[in-house]
């Protein structure tokens, strides 16, 4: 299992270097480590511990607690429909049913090709457009067969990668500054 590779090892270090304390960049750290593989690896969860100074276990329990962290592999595609009450009304089951038909997977679960992951979700806060889809986790208008299956299509051939990223790759910008770490009256503070 990979560990942090030499060019994500040198961002990483860049980024511990904008924040005044090191522990603040773990959450940025686990975007930077997971926009690698498309998922946390172990290894990787180890090297950002030492990195900025925790166990693993803190790295993991961190991870574990936010929705858009994977510690297993994914697809390259991470579908998300939300069944709750506002998207169920609005036809969810019925589109989740489709789409595990034609993608021949249960939620959950990856294509054999390694294309898309099923994942039926709690709420994606697009009750008013409902049912709500995602890819990798960038609202899509995806709320019909037909328009689930276009979808389908255009992904397959990559025409939406400037919309929407691979798998794992949650922040597209990249951070060129901190915040300075002062001394005021002994104490180590932002400014």
């Amino acid at each position: 299992m990979s560990g942090l590779n030499p060019e994500t090892l040198a961002q990483a270090k860049q980024l511990l270097s904008l924040y005044p304390h090191r522990r603040s960049a773990l959450i940025p750290l686990c975007h930077l480590a997971q926009s690698q593989d498309g998922w946390l690896t172990r290894q990787a969860m180890c090297d950002i511990a030492e990195l900025v100074g925790i166990t693993p276990a803190e790295v993991l329990g961190t991870v574990s607690f936010y929705e858009m962290f994977h510690t297993e592999p994914i697809g390259r595609y991470l579908i998300s429909v939300c069944t709750n009450i506002s998207c169920m009304l609005g036809g969810a089951y019925d589109l989740l049913d489709h789409i595990k038909k034609r993608l021949k997977v249960s939620p959950d679960g990856t294509t054999s090709d390694g294309l898309f992951t099923l994942q039926e979700a709690e709420c994606l806060a697009g009750c008013d457009k409902g049912p709500c889809v995602t890819v990798n986790h960038r609202y899509v208008d995806a709320n019909t067969s037909d328009t689930f299956d276009a979808l389908v299509e255009q992904l397959k051939a990559g025409s939406l990668e400037d919309t929407i990223p691979v798998h794992g790759v949650l922040i597209r910008v990249k951070r060129e500054r901190g915040r300075e770490a002062v001394k005021d009256d002994g104490v180590e503070v932002a400014t």
